[in-house]
């Protein structure tokens, strides 16, 4: 199995007192689909954004296809993000444009300033985004603008938008978390669709642990900055969520819908 993401000993202080991520450890193979879990303030979207420099870490080193992404300068950091899309909870999308420009704003990294500007796109661009979109079963809303849509069509256009920048890893930052429980399925089944079918490693931070056990390959817990738990999904305990979630455990094991765990 190939390496293609590897943090090391990464730490990350806002101001003086607020340690979001405390000596983190872990490495990602190509292709495999994990979820990193814990509570609401754990440190889970610091992480994922730290990862492709949206947040700089203070400390460590982050490893991305060999290259150290905290050693980056400017240009060499635009390159490396069409490589990493990104997921957000909140869509990030344009809202009075249509469907079909927000998937081509993902082509956006590999323009000029003025080639993007203008919104030049080749036709190759242009049928691959509507190939997209087919996939994930918007080609009836292609030309709908986004402040249209319902929220999970919304994230499926940041899931179109996200992968035609051709990536090697998707960073999915809570992409349920706004999403009803039919919603938040399509979504995971589309995450999942995509990690075997185009070989796309997938990282996703989720709130939600059966989701988690229910999808991942492998599932890492996150507390307080620091990682808690790194391991198949069906090894994890009652007792450890109880160390990733604290007193929110109760209810998360309740939740878990049928799914045996312990």
């Amino acid at each position: 199995m190939t390496t293609l993401l590897e943090l090391k000993n990464v730490s990350k202080q806002y101001g003086k007192d607020t340690l979001a991520l405390s000596d983190v450890n872990f490495s990602v193979n190509e292709g495999e689909f994990i979820s990193i879990i814990g509570p609401s303030g754990a440190g889970k979207s610091t992480l994922l954004r730290c990862m492709n420099r949206m947040i700089d870490a203070n400390r460590g080193e982050i490893l991305f296809d060999n290259v150290n992404v905290l050693d980056l300068k400017k240009r060499d950091l635009r390159k490396l993000r069409t490589k990493i899309g990104m997921i957000f909870q909140h869509y990030n999308l344009v809202n009075r444009l249509s469907v079909i420009e927000n998937v081509l704003h993902g082509r956006l990294g590999y323009k000029t300033v003025i080639g993007g500007a203008l919104g030049f796109y080749s036709e190759e661009e242009k049928r691959q985004a509507i190939s997209l979109l087919k996939i994930l079963g918007l080609e009836d809303q292609m030309y709908k603008r986004c402040d249209q849509l319902s929220g999970g069509q919304k994230q499926r256009v940041g899931i179109a938008r996200a992968l035609i920048q051709d990536p090697k890893l998707l960073l999915c930052d809570e992409p349920i978390a706004s999403l009803d429980p039919n919603a938040s399925k399509v979504i995971m089944d589309h995450l999942k669709n995509i990690s075997t079918t185009m070989g796309i490693t997938v990282l996703v931070n989720l709130h939600q642990v059966d989701v988690a056990l229910s999808y991942s390959d492998r599932v890492i817990g996150v507390s307080k900055g620091k990682v808690v738990y790194n391991g198949s999904p069906s090894d994890i305990t009652n007792e450890e969520i109880h160390g990733i979630y604290g007193s929110e455990a109760g209810e998360l094991i309740m939740d878990f819908g049928g799914k045996h765990v312990g």
